[in-house]
């Protein structure tokens, strides 16, 4: 049986989380009523802890984390690919970019190993948020002598943790132990090293992506062999790509190489690479990078830089070490596929009792971190025909069945009236997992409805009363007034009665499906139906 605490554990830390986060001094941004809503919706904080309950309705309140301009950092949180205004943000030129190190380095007490793994570490993060390591798994990382190449020697190490595999070419090894250890650390997870001349000679049906380490910022003069031949290489590879739009991704570090700092690429003929990984702050030849993907990394600018440059960054999500700038491109969704790789699921494997392996899925899904592993999708049909879905949260598990709980007056409740039938559906995406179950549904008793309502924050039980479900109402004022008379008539901390329109339902299964994705959507499908009783179900595979 599932544990109601153990359901409402996530809610409960986002909760504590937030509360932390809200007392600490932090860039401002006004709060509207319009952008309370959000706040709520996004942190899913319950009525007892609002963002307008906690500080008032005319409060600003202050977040770290997030975009200090505006309440879209806090949307953007979840996936922590945050897109940030190219227009809105400090460029840096190379004298400026050159004297941030020097006081990074110098007063600030960062060493240039830091900095190298924290750069690395964001150009391997932001490879990562748009080339998948299912689908782009070979990569190519070409380091320069200088800073740059150690910059892409330390990504290409992440990049190993992350599922990839990369090679490296690095013709001018650097003699200092900094990059003699990274070396070694690359050797010791037997990452091949290339000389240029056992490159393949088509690099276009080697790699998925190239990382071009070779130069950074503070590199003068004209190329010398042999660079300016790789270099020249990857401007080829990248004026093909543009032509055919096919891999192999081209990723600059900082700056593509052969660039100018600030003027960027003055023939026209250099690398026109498909992402750029600013480090720190955007160089000011990052303004004429066309590509597709701009991301910023480098998260370790600290205030006193930032007021002395005048510098304007983005806030990083969460705890991503990357952050794009600008919108993506457009998709065409025909093209969006993803190419699951999971264990087999076969019969043998497969609990005989469906509940039991239901179970053994859900604690997975609770062991890998989801968000809400319990958000299931139901739907109804009403005598109309007509089909209706939402998602919902389970809140119970037994032999009897699944249950959930709702207002008896919404539109779901309604369908269930005319037709107690429903369906249910489970996706864990992180999992390559989906289960389907279908049943006829009814009412749990009131006595179970009561039980559990009175054991949810005294502000959902207040909202469960406010919020007279799928009915049209003016406005969200509506709800913030009757909420605020609800909260100070049960200020004593007496009982809020349960609403009668309130209470749960329990789906009792006929039909289980577990569905396992594949490669090459050669999927598992084992579906359970019951046979000769209730106790005992016959499973069959379907073919997908």
């Amino acid at each position: 049986m599932l544990a109601q605490p153990l359901l409402r554990r996530s809610r409960t830390m986002k909760c504590l989380l937030t509360q932390s986060l809200l007392q600490f001094p932090l860039p401002h941004f006004p709060i509207s009523a319009a952008n309370i809503a959000d706040t709520n919706q996004i942190l899913n904080l319950p009525p007892f802890f609002s963002v307008r309950g906690f500080l008032g309705s005319n409060s600003r309140i202050k977040l770290r984390g997030y975009c200090s301009n505006s309440i879209t950092g806090l949307k953007s949180m979840a996936t922590a690919r945050l897109v940030q205004d190219p227009e809105s943000i400090s460029y840096l030129n190379q004298r400026e970019a050159a004297e941030i190190d020097e006081i990074l380095m110098g007063p600030l007490g960062f060493s240039v190993d830091q900095l190298m793994e924290l750069a690395g570490l964001s150009v391997a993060a932001s490879i990562a948020e748009v080339y998948k390591p299912t689908e782009c798994t070979r990569v190519l990382a070409i380091c320069g002598p200088g800073n740059n190449g150690g910059d892409g020697l330390v990504a290409a190490r992440h990049l190993h943790h992350f599922g990839y595999k990369p090679v490296i070419c690095y013709p001018k090894r650097t003699a200092k132990a900094l990059y003699n250890g990274l070396v070694m650390q690359l050797e010791s997870l037997a990452i091949p090293f290339l000389s240029v001349e056992d490159l393949p000679v088509d690099l276009s049906t080697s790699y998925a992506v190239i990382v071009d380490a070779i130069f950074g910022f503070s590199f003068h003069g004209s190329p010398r062999p042999p660079f300016d031949g790789l270099i020249q290489r990857l401007a080829d590879l990248g004026n093909l790509n543009q032509k055919q739009q096919k891999l192999p991704a081209i990723v600059s570090v900082d700056i593509p190489s052969g660039w100018h700092v600030e003027e960027g690429d003055l023939s026209g003929e250099g690398i026109k690479p498909n992402m750029l990984v600013s480090l720190t702050a955007p160089k000011l030849c990052a303004k004429k990078f066309s590509g597709p993907h701009h991301f910023l990394g480098g998260r370790f600018v600290p205030p006193s830089i930032a007021e002395k440059f005048k510098l304007n960054l983005p806030e990083y999500p969460g705890s991503s070490m990357c952050i794009r700038i600008g919108k993506p491109p457009r998709v065409d969704m025909s093209t969006l596929r993803e190419n699951y790789i999971s264990p087999e699921f076969s019969e043998d494997q497969a609990d005989a009792d469906p509940f039991a392996q239901f179970q053994k899925w859900f604690d997975d899904a609770m062991a890998s971190g989801l968000k809400e592993p319990n958000a299931m999708s139901l739907s109804t049909t009403g005598k109309d025909g007509k089909p209706s879905s939402r998602m919902v949260l389970l809140k119970g598990l037994d032999k009897d069945g699944f249950v959930w709980y709702t207002n008896y007056e919404s539109r779901k409740a309604h369908q269930i009236s005319e037709n107690p039938h429903a369906a249910l559906l489970f996706y864990w995406d992180a999992l390559n997992r989906q289960v389907r179950i279908e049943g006829p549904v009814q009412k749990v008793s009131d006595e179970e409805s009561e039980k559990y309502f009175h054991s949810r924050p005294r502000g959902s039980q207040i909202g469960a009363i406010v919020s007279k479900q799928s009915t049209v109402i003016s406005g969200r004022h509506i709800l913030h007034q009757q909420e605020e008379e609800l909260e100070a008539k049960f200020a004593d901390g007496s009982l809020i009665p349960k609403p009668k329109y309130w209470g749960g339902y329990r789906l009792k299964p006929q039909l289980f499906e577990f569905w396992q994705g594949q490669p090459s959507r050669l999927h598992d499908r084992l579906r359970y139906t019951p046979e000769f009783g209730e106790n005992v179900w016959k499973i069959d595979r379907l073919s997908p």
